[in-house]
């Protein structure tokens, strides 16, 4: 009797309606099928021939696969037992909404399902890596979410403009000036990319870009660099580590901690110090 084949998975899900993911190692030949969904994914392991809506295409290691909704196709391992790959699935109405111009999520096609761009590659791993720490958070709060929706983000809009028949959007003009402040004013319930987004009549992917090009980082990143610096104060004027943690809005004093000595070079602990009569 034939052994079955191996096959491990894992669905996880996500800060958002509409979006899920998936991680598989599998040996078996998948037959005929479709998703409702987009779906883009990175083949961390192996290789996979696979039918798809342009013919028979091959994938290897470190290249990046897709599915348009309805599209027809297969999988199988290649040259290999098995391969291990991750994915994303995301809704029509998820690609719609990232770019303003985009009225119909359906309406856009990936263009190729078998793509080699290191740049989205890497973009696409590290919203898995944040994926996971939203995942393995014992508390899930806001920056964490806004962390994995600047890279969902970032993700749908290098995938839109480079693979995809959705032309780029005009960009409105925008005082990025009222978003930075907003953040400034909420940091510790900071508001969505959507929110941010409304404020300037952009599109999320438009946001990110106008904002990093403003000054220096996505809003997430400055958002965090904020709060190291309100902990560096609250620290200077007497309050305990932990206390400067939470009111600084991180999970908790190690993060704040490795948050701070990535920015200033020093812990809190040695700034501290630092701060008592001699």
């Amino acid at each position: 009797m034939q052994a079955p084949s191996p096959h491990r998975s894992h669905v996880f899900a996500s800060p958002w309606g509409g979006v899920y993911g998936t991680s598989i190692d599998s040996a078996l030949h998948y037959g005929r099928h479709w998703h409702a969904t987009y779906g883009l994914g990175l083949l961390e392991h192996g290789a996979q021939r696979s039918a798809s809506g342009r013919g028979k295409v091959d994938a290897y290691a470190g290249d990046l696969i897709t599915t348009n909704p309805g599209e027809v196709h297969d999988g199988q391992p290649l040259g290999g037992p098995s391969r291990r790959w991750r994915m994303v699935y995301l809704d029509p109405v998820v690609i719609a909404g990232m770019k303003g111009d985009v009225d119909d999520g359906i309406d856009v096609e990936l263009t190729r399902p078998v793509i080699r761009d290191a740049r989205l590659g890497d973009t696409l791993r590290r919203l898995f890596a944040r994926l996971d720490d939203w995942h393995a958070a014992p508390v899930r709060n806001s920056v964490e979410s806004l962390a994995c929706e600047e890279s969902l983000v970032e993700v749908c809009g290098l995938l839109l403009d480079g693979h995809a028949t959705a032309s780029p959007g005009s960009e409105a003009a925008a005082d990025m000036r009222r978003v930075r402040e907003r953040l400034a004013d909420d940091l510790l319930s900071p508001p969505t990319l959507a929110d941010m987004a409304a404020m300037t009549g952009l599109s999320k992917y438009q946001l990110l870009r106008r904002f990093e090009k403003s000054y220096g980082v996505p809003p997430h990143a400055w958002l965090v660099l904020q709060r190291a610096e309100r902990a560096r104060k609250l620290i200077r004027q007497g309050t305990s580590l932990a206390h400067a943690a939470t009111d600084s809005g991180f999970a908790d004093q190690s993060h704040m901690t490795r948050i701070f000595a990535r920015q200033f070079g020093f812990t809190p602990g040695a700034w501290q110090r630092a701060q008592r009569p001699q």
